[in-house]
C-alpha cells in the first residue's frame, strides 16, 4: 500500500507550447506546483491548424477544455481525389468517430488550442494551484541529479522534477542520452509548405466557391506522385488550412519552420494539380517552408530527475497528424503517475511512465513516415515495435490504431499492477473521461 501521506512535487516545466501547457494541466491537477520556463514571449505561435485527434480529445474534454470556445470543427467527412483530374479515390464519412472511439476528432487553430490549455494551466478556475509562467527563460543547461536547470541569464532553477517539453531541439536529449539524436533526411517528401487561406476568399470566386460547398469539417487529400495537398478548415470554418508536403533535391539538416517563401514557389511545385485547385493555391500568402526530417526513436525517455514529453521525446512527420496527440498522450500519463505521489517512488513512477509512452509514441513516429494510403512505406519499420500482421493497411486501419487507444485506462492499469491499492483520485478530471477502445 502506499503511504497515506501525498507529498506536492516542485515541478519545473520547460517550454509553454502545447506540450510544455498540457503537462501542467496534468501536473497541477495531480496536486503538484508547476513552473513553466519558456524561451520566447509567447508571442510567436505558429499560425497553423492542427488535428486534435480523438486519443487526444478524451483527455482534454474531461480536464474542461471547451471545443465551441474554442472554435474547434468537429471532423465529419473527408476525400482523396488524384492531383490532376480531383476524380475521387477514397471518401470517408467520419460522422461515427464519437460514438466508436468515445471521442470526437477536431481541428483546430493552433493558437486556438494553445490559448485554451494555457488558462487550464495557469487559470484560477481549476483543480490544484495554477501554474507560474517565466517569459523569456531561455535553458542552456541540465544537472539531471540535482534538478537543476541553467538558463542564458546567468540564473537556475531548482525543482524536485523537470519535465523537457520544449520541442525537436530541446538539449535534454543530449542530458539524457549524452549525444543528440540526429535529424536524418527523409527518402519520400522531405519538404513542406504551410499556409492558411479565409473561407470567404475560396467562396468569392466562381472558379473554386465549389470547395466551400458542403465543407463543415471535411479533409481534402489531393494527391499525385511525390507530391501531397492535405487541406481542411479551422476556426469555426472560417479559415482553411494548408499543408502542401513534397521531395526537393535541397539538403537540409535542421528543421525550421519559419522560412518564408514566394508564392511562386507553391505554384510551380504544383503546377499540374488541376486548375480549380491552383486557383485556391494562388490566394496563399504568408507561405512558410518546412524542412521533413525524420529523427528516430530514442532509447529511454528519462535520467534522474529530467523526464521528456512531446516532441523532445519523440518528433515525427506530419502525416499522420498526431503530433500534437501524442504531446497531450504524454501528459495525461505523466499526471496520472504523478498522483498520490511519495518521495521513495519518484524513480519508478517515472519508469512507468515511459513503459507506458515509449512504444506506442515509437510506433506513432514510425507511422508519421507516410500517408495512411501508403501503408507498404512504413510496414517494415512499424513491424519492428508492433506484430506485422497489425500494422495498419488502410486509412481506417489507422484510425482504429490512432484514435482507439486510451491513454488513461492504460496509465491507470500500469499505475495499478505497480502500486497495488492506488487510485486516480476523482479530481485529476473535472468530467468523466470517455472510453477508448482498447487496451
Amino acid at each position: 500500500m502506499l503511504p497515506a501521506e501525498a507529498v506536492p512535487l516542485n515541478i519545473l516545466i520547460v517550454g509553454a507550447g502545447i506540450a510544455g501547457f498540457s503537462a501542467a494541466i496534468a501536473c497541477r491537477r495531480a496536486g503538484h506546483n508547476v513552473e513553466i520556463y519558456e524561451r520566447s514571449s509567447l508571442n510567436n505561435e505558429l499560425g497553423a491548424a492542427i488535428h486534435v485527434c480523438p486519443n487526444a480529445t478524451r483527455g482534454l474534454l474531461a480536464w474542461g477544455l471547451d471545443p465551441v470556445k474554442s472554435r474547434f470543427v468537429n471532423c465529419k467527412r473527408s476525400f482523396r481525389a488524384h492531383a490532376s483530374s480531383m476524380v475521387k479515390y477514397h471518401e470517408a464519412d467520419d460522422s461515427y468517430i464519437t460514438e466508436k472511439f468515445g471521442a470526437p476528432w477536431y481541428f483546430a487553430h493552433r493558437v486556438d488550442l494553445h490559448e485554451a490549455l494555457k488558462e487550464l494551466a495557469i487559470g484560477a478556475v481549476g483543480e490544484g494551484k495554477p501554474a507560474v509562467v517565466h517569459l523569456k527563460s531561455q535553458v542552456i543547461h541540465y544537472d539531471t541529479e540535482a534538478g537543476t536547470i541553467y538558463f542564458a541569464n546567468g540564473e537556475s532553477a531548482t525543482g524536485d522534477l523537470i519535465i523537457a517539453a520544449d520541442g525537436v531541439h530541446s538539449g535534454a536529449v543530449e542530458a539524457i542520452l549524452g549525444a543528440p539524436n540526429p535529424a536524418l533526411p527523409t527518402t519520400n517528401y522531405n519538404f513542406a509548405y504551410r499556409f492558411l487561406i479565409p473561407s470567404s476568399e475560396i467562396a468569392a470566386d466562381p472558379e473554386t466557391a465549389h470547395f466551400t460547398e458542403n465543407d463543415d469539417g471535411r479533409m481534402k487529400f489531393v494527391v499525385a506522385e511525390g507530391r501531397r495537398l492535405v487541406w481542411y478548415p479551422c476556426r469555426n470554418n472560417e479559415i482553411h488550412n494548408f499543408v502542401a508536403i513534397f521531395h526537393s533535391d535541397e539538403i537540409v539538416d535542421h528543421e525550421d519552420w519559419q522560412t518564408p517563401v514566394d508564392g511562386s514557389a507553391l505554384l510551380k511545385t504544383y503546377s499540374d494539380f488541376h486548375p480549380s485547385v491552383l486557383a485556391v493555391l494562388r490566394k496563399a500568402t504568408n507561405i512558410k517552408q518546412w524542412p521533413l526530417l525524420f529523427r528516430a526513436p530514442i532509447p529511454t525517455w528519462h535520467k534522474d530527475k529530467l523526464v521528456l514529453s512531446g516532441d523532445a521525446a519523440h518528433p515525427m512527420l506530419p502525416h499522420q497528424g498526431q503530433g500534437g496527440a501524442q504531446a497531450i498522450e504524454d501528459a495525461v500519463a505523466l499526471g496520472i503517475v504523478l498522483t498520490d505521489y511519495t518521495p521513495d517512488t519518484i524513480g519508478r513512477r517515472l519508469e512507468v511512465y515511459e513503459e507506458i509512452r515509449r512504444k506506442r509514441a515509437s510506433v506513432m513516429t514510425i507511422f508519421s513516415n507516410a500517408g495512411q494510403e501508403e501503408p507498404e512505406k512504413i510496414h517494415a519499420d512499424a513491424a519492428k515495435f508492433m506484430p506485422a500482421e497489425e500494422v495498419p493497411k488502410t486509412p481506417e486501419d489507422f484510425f482504429k490504431y490512432n484514435f482507439g487507444y486510451d491513454i488513461i485506462k492504460h496509465s491507470t492499469q500500469a499505475m495499478k499492477a505497480e502500486f497495488p491499492g492506488w487510485e486516480l483520485p476523482g479530481t485529476f478530471f473535472e468530467k468523466e473521461p470517455g472510453v477508448g477502445v482498447y487496451p
